[in-house]
């Protein structure tokens, strides 16, 4: 019986997906607890509208995101911070600082989608990659001065 996963089942299938599962399996356990759907014809042509919809959405945000790359690839941001001796810092530039800075720039961003290792501690410049989109991402050097 071919079924609809609503949900993920684990070492069976993903949500989304169309497979060919045992009927006793399909009417005794996956419909009656809401893990799968008969699948219909009705039901494989609205998967296939969601599909479509998705794609283009995908789509849409990715050139918004590539836009967004395009401005601020190979950019460098200055940010000041107390310092104490051999250049440390007093405290660290974080991801949520750099996300300051960028919207300050005029890009507004979430301070998730900027991948740091682990926060910056000292003087001088830095590389940050910011992944816009599971497809597009940006790099950018943070300069971090010493406050005076």
């Amino acid at each position: 019986m071919k079924v609809i996963f609503v949900v993920d089942v684990a070492n069976v299938g993903q949500k989304g997906e169309v497979k060919d599962v045992a009927s006793g399996y399909a009417r005794n356990y996956l419909i009656p607890k809401g893990l799968a759907l008969e699948a219909t014809p009705g039901r494989l042509k609205d998967l296939q509208l969601k599909e479509k919809t998705r794609a283009r959405k995908s789509a849409k945000e990715a050139e918004a995101a590539q836009k967004i790359a395009d401005s601020i690839t190979g950019k460098q941001f200055a940010v000041k911070a107390k310092t104490g001796e051999g250049g440390k810092l007093f405290g660290s530039v974080t991801s949520g600082d750099i996300a300051q800075l960028l919207s300050a720039g005029g890009v507004q961003l979430d301070k998730k989608k900027i991948e740091l290792d682990e926060p910056i501690k000292v003087l001088g410049e830095h590389p940050v990659k910011i992944r816009l989109h599971p497809d597009v991402s940006a790099s950018i050097t943070v300069l971090v001065e010493p406050e005076v």
